[in-house]
């Protein structure tokens, strides 16, 4: 068989279509230098990838394509890129190996026994593993903590793919109820000049003085009929959402809670959850109200919601946006609201969830200046320790493509800095490895000793599952009060 290894060589390296120094990775594997080769057998309609060589030579081939970028810097990336493909198509179509000899034999990977992913997990361990997170506070650049924080903010916000036009929030108050301690209102606004958000406003009774507040986040949960109604005390509580209650929150409505030690306290509807959950056409009449479920609608529903979600994902992926960009974007604009009430004080302002609830509280505490206070309860590990056998627990609606290159969860809750942070997790909470729980405490802490304040930050563990408990939110409470009360 002909071979015509050194001409592909000579080719593909003169164009650089695996040079580091260019930004391209070696799509095609043409040449001895790239990590990863690929051989093109005729006839088959696709890629076959085996590993090649090791990370000293990827860190010597780096350096070298630096130098070789600067030397030949006048080639363009889609003219390296087609004229590889042009010799790909001229090899299969005489029938060579572009690696040259005889075509490569296929080699199975091993399938690592606890892998989600299988024998492709390497491949993800991998890159995950050559991540520089170069928007790390612990990285030498950074000294000041607010020009870091507004660079990875900047940086984190670009990545959401979601920046609706700001709006006036056009709230509008349609029920106020006495409950005894405070004042609940029950009151629609603005977020987007498309989106407009339920919500519950809760307003301590007493002295008339501007507050503390807290955004209280709710769960997922896989419970979808209710949201806000999760961490807020209602009338005539649905015995579905009672029972949720005493399995996530010792039976409390922690937002209540905190309104009762003299918080103004806000909760919204998450994207999908609650009045905003999604209805269809065909959907049984009794689904339109909650109220008027019974236990096996809850149950169906909750059934059908879980199954459409990453259907959900998809359409606002190719809808250009991200769920978590609507998430956040959502939870942002609710603090903005926030800060025009009288009863409020725009410097005392601070965040609570569990679950996605703390993943949203993580998040707002990160990317919003007025948060000085944050609580994240069940949800926090390094990314790259969930990637064996605990991506189910990320899913569709929390990736935020990219981030990874950047930061790590760790580093955008760390963004939170000088604000006081909790992070409470169960040591029987099965959604994360403790390993990389243990990671980002370690991590979290690092920052705040940098940032020289490192008094403003505590990870906590209990012996539990994943629940924000009454032990638990006494804790979370006691933190709150110790930043955001006078």
């Amino acid at each position: 068989m002909t071979n015509l290894r050194n001409i592909w060589y000579t080719r593909c390296c003169s164009f650089h279509c695996c040079d580091p120094g260019f930004g391209v990775g070696c799509d095609f594997g043409l040449c001895e230098s790239a990590e990863y080769f690929t051989a093109f057998k005729p006839g088959q309609q696709f890629w076959r990838a085996t590993y090649l060589k090791g990370q000293n030579d990827m860190d010597q081939n780096a350096n070298d394509g630096k130098r070789r970028a600067a030397e030949r810097s006048h080639h363009s990336v889609p003219v390296r890129l087609f004229l590889a493909m042009c010799i790909c198509g001229v090899a299969a179509t005489i029938g060579v190996s572009p690696c040259g000899g005889e075509d490569m034999p296929y080699t199975d990977s091993p399938v690592i026994p606890d892998a989600q992913t299988g024998s492709l997990y390497p491949f993800l361990s991998a890159t995950a593993a050559r991540s520089p997170l170069e928007l790390s506070f612990l990285r030498d650049p950074f000294k000041n903590v607010e020009t870091w924080k507004r660079k990875a903010r900047t940086k984190v916000l670009s990545l959401l793919h979601y920046s609706p036009p700001r709006c006036a929030p056009r709230a509008e108050v349609v029920e106020r109820v006495d409950c005894g301690e405070y004042v609940r209102e029950r009151l629609y606004f603005n977020t987007t000049p498309d989106i407009r958000v339920p919500a519950y406003l809760l307003l301590p009774k007493g002295e008339k003085k501007r507050r503390p507040a807290i955004v209280a986040l709710h769960d997922h949960g896989a419970f979808f009929p209710w949201g806000k109604e999760k961490v807020i005390a209602t009338n005539n509580e649905h015995p579905a959402l009672t029972e949720f209650k005493r399995t996530a929150y010792s039976g409390r409505s922690y937002g209540s809670e905190l309104a009762k030690r003299g918080y103004v306290v806000i909760a919204i509807d998450m994207f999908y959850w609650g009045e905003r959950r999604m209805q269809l056409a065909s959907d049984p009449p009794t689904w339109r109200d909650p109220t008027k479920m019974s236990l096996e609608d809850v149950a169906q529903f909750n059934r059908r919601s879980s199954a459409s979600a990453p259907l959900m994902a998809t359409g606002l992926f190719e809808a250009g946006v991200t769920w978590a960009g609507v998430m956040f974007m959502d939870d942002i604009r609710t603090v903005d609201y926030l800060v025009t009430r009288p009863e409020v004080d725009p410097n005392r302002i601070g965040c609570c969830g569990l679950s996605v609830g703390g993943f949203r509280s993580a998040h707002l505490a990160g990317l919003d200046p007025h948060i000085k206070a944050a609580v994240v309860v069940g949800w926090m590990s390094t990314y790259g320790s969930m990637l064996q056998n605990k991506l189910t627990s990320i899913g569709f609606m929390k990736v935020i493509p990219g981030l990874y290159q950047y930061m790590d969860l760790p580093d955008v809750v760390s963004m939170t800095v000088p604000g006081g942070l909790m992070i409470i997790n169960g040591t029987q909470d099965g959604l994360f490895p403790l390993d990389g729980v243990y990671a980002s405490f370690d991590k979290i802490a690092a920052v705040y000793r940098k940032a020289g304040v490192p008094e403003r930050f505590q990870g906590v563990t209990y012996d539990g599952p994943h629940e924000f408990n009454a032990e638990m939110q006494e804790k979370a409470f006691t933190w709150l009060d110790r930043w955001l009360k006078p």
